[in-house]
């Protein structure tokens, strides 16, 4: 099963709406796949899920990591990095059995011009560190304001290309 995570805790966020054209695509080609939306964490998750604890809420949430084998991160662009939230999800994940060996691809959105590079670049990092393999085509989205619709699709022909080959290749990755 492939698990995408919405890299933010915003509501009504365009990462949100970026995952759903992923899993829209993912499951037309007739793989399992489901949305992690990170404004579904406990809230308190920094003293109820850190360190060993574990919230009922953040159970189910570790249940689904566990279980897939592949992950894609779409992650907007927080003060040049990725936003804390996603930060903070890795680290309440259980070590090794979220994310060792498991297999991800990346995805990067800003409304800037370079569409979160940095970001995936320590993300990147994480992921190494994580003993993650990493997918190399990783999908940069800057100006995503001009480049998503209201209903979920994206303007260029060329984005959306790129999307479904990083896809394509997730699937036989």
């Amino acid at each position: 099963m492939i698990l995408i995570i919405s890299g933010t805790n915003r509501p009504k966020s365009k990462t949100l709406k970026v995952a759903q054209y992923y899993q829209d695509y993912i499951q037309k080609s007739g793989e399992s796949c489901q949305i992690l939306p990170l404004t579904e964490l406990p809230a308190d998750i920094i003293v109820s899920d850190l360190y060993g604890q574990r919230s009922d809420q953040f159970k189910k949430i570790q249940q689904l990591v566990t279980e897939a084998d592949k992950f894609i991160f779409i992650t907007p662009e927080y003060n040049g990095s990725i936003p804390g939230v996603l930060k903070v999800f890795i680290d309440a994940c259980t070590f090794p059995i979220s994310f060792c060996h498991k297999k991800a691809a990346l995805v990067g959105i800003s409304s800037g011009r370079y569409g979160n590079l940095r970001g995936i670049d320590h993300l990147t990092g994480i992921c190494n560190y994580l003993r993650m393999h990493v997918l190399p085509l990783k999908i940069f989205l800057p100006h995503i304001q001009n480049e998503i619709s209201e209903e979920n699709t994206f303007v260029h022909i060329e984005t959306r290309n790129a999307i479904h080959e990083q896809i394509d290749e997730l699937i036989h990755f």
